[in-house]
């Protein structure tokens, strides 16, 4: 429980919204937009980011399109707790993907409490498949939006992200999570996206 049974008590079940696609889709511009329009709401917004997302300026979360805004780089997404209060109204988690199973209660959680929950992530990994915890996630919110990319090989439509590892497609048995941007992703279409090993 994150508020006193008194506030709860006048406070309706809240919308979880979910932002997903491929890498450079606008996942993470698409969630800034969100939340600025919820502070010119005067709404009290907090933000969240992992840790280990450490690609940009660590206390915010950072588009590729190089818009920005505030956010709390946490570990554990336990850690949410710390900082919001019965006055918070909207919470945005960017890079959901990357949080454990505790992300699910805690936004079900969240919204249960009246708080609106944003996230956005990547709905698949480099391979292709399921990401951590966003299937679940995608089940459970009021509101899905899956974005595309422009495919680098073709410039159709691309719903997923390419690993490359020295200048060739990364093997199936590659560690799932590396960190990067340009450099080291790209985004495909099904018919370009490669996986060696699979």
């Amino acid at each position: 429980m994150i508020v006193s049974d008194e506030t709860i008590m006048n406070k309706k079940p809240a919308q979880i919204e979910v932002i997903c696609g491929s890498m450079f889709c606008g996942k993470t511009e698409e969630l800034i937009r969100r939340l600025r329009r919820a502070i010119i709401a005067r709404e009290k917004v907090v933000v969240f980011k992992p840790i280990i997302d450490n690609r940009y300026v660590v206390e915010r979360v950072h588009s590729h399109a190089g818009i920005e805004i505030d956010a709390i780089p946490i570990h554990d997404i336990n850690d949410v707790y710390k900082h919001i209060d019965k006055d918070t109204a909207v919470v945005g988690i960017d890079e959901a993907q990357f949080f454990g199973e505790d992300i699910v209660k805690i936004v079900v959680d969240l919204s249960d409490h009246g708080i609106r929950v944003i996230l956005a992530g990547l709905d698949m990994d480099f391979r292709a498949e399921p990401f951590g915890m966003m299937p679940i996630l995608m089940a459970k919110a009021e509101k899905v939006d899956k974005l595309t990319a422009i495919c680098m090989v073709c410039g159709q439509p691309a719903t997923r992200t390419q690993r490359i590892v020295n200048g060739e497609p990364a093997n199936y048995h590659e560690p799932i999570v590396i960190v990067g941007a340009s450099e080291m992703y790209e985004a495909r279409c099904k018919l370009h996206h490669v996986v060696p090993g699979k």
